[in-house]
Parts: C-alpha cells; structure tokens; sequence
C-alpha cells in the first residue's frame, strides 16, 4: 500500500509540472533522479514477491518491510514537496535539500541489503557480485552527493543510476524466481 502511495506521489508531482508547466521551472537532473525512483519502486515491488520464501514471519521482520515501504514514500514526498513557492523552481529546490535527499536514499541502499538478508542466505547469495558493486556504488555515491553541490556529479550520479538500474533490472529480474 505504501508503495502504491509512493508510486501516486510521483505521479501527482509529474502531473502538476505537466498541467503548469509555467509554475514550475523543471530541472533536468531532479525529473531523471524522478525517474530513478520510479524505476527502484516498480523493482521493490518486484522483488518484495520473494517475501513468499520467509518462513517464518515475526513483527521485526513486518515492521523492517514497512520502514523500507515509509523510506521510498519519504524519498518520494523529498522530491515532491507540497509547496515549492519559496524555491526558484526545482534546481534551488533539489540543491537547497539535496543533503535530506541522499540521506534517505543511502538509508534506503541499506535497508536494501537488510531485505535481502531477510529472504534468506540462498536468495542473498545468488544475488552476487553485481547487486554488490550496485549497492555499494549507489551508497557511496549517495554520501558523496550529500557533500557537494557540483551539478555535474549530481547529473552524472542520476543518469548512471538510471541506466544501471534499467540494466540490473533487466539482467536480473525478467521472470520470477
């Protein structure tokens, strides 16, 4: 449900730009990070089906699948805001909470790791080297976005993420299983 609302935020946020185009200045590196995040949510909601293969299900475990869920809801409500009036359209904005936002994000590549551990040592193991050298790179990457403001490495961080996570998801994940 949680990710359903994230998914809805996103769009709201896509829709608003789209019907006042003139109200909000648009900044290209924040739609790709938009992007991004809608392809990481479709992909959770993916791979949270091999949440079938825990055996034993306890209110830790139900509790950490939800903190993960209200993440990627808080990461999405980050890049949306309700109002952006004070900000001189998404550049300032982006900028102005890029620190909140990569926050968040590296405790969502975190929790990622823990979820995988949830399902298991097989499930965990078979993921292998490039679910690794993924996460370690979004989660490095993500503590250096919080520490500069350089658009270039902002720009190169959401367009190497998007097409690394298109590719992960494609290599990885075309069937269940």
């Amino acid at each position: 449900m949680i990710v359903g609302l994230s998914v809805a935020h996103l769009l709201k946020g896509i829709a608003l730009i789209v019907q006042h185009p003139k109200r909000f200045r648009v900044y290209w590196v924040h739609l790709v990070w938009v992007l991004f995040l809608f392809l990481y949510l479709i992909h959770f909601w993916w791979w949270e089906f091999n949440l079938v293969k825990v055996r034993e299900w306890t209110f830790p475990i139900y509790f950490f699948v939800a903190i993960y869920a209200i993440l990627l809801y808080l990461l999405c409500s980050l890049f949306f805001p309700d109002q952006i009036g004070e900000y001189d359209g998404f550049k300032g904005y982006y900028y102005s909470r890029h620190r909140w936002i990569f926050a968040v994000m590296a405790l969502l590549f975190v929790a990622d790791v823990a979820d995988g551990l949830i399902k298991g040592r097989e499930y965990f193991s078979r993921l292998g080297a490039p679910y690794a050298v993924r996460t370690a790179t979004y989660l490095i990457l993500s503590v250096l976005a919080m520490r500069t403001r350089k658009p270039w490495f902002h720009a190169a961080f959401a367009v190497v993420a998007v097409v690394y996570e298109i590719a992960y998801i494609l290599e990885r994940y075309w069937t269940m299983g």
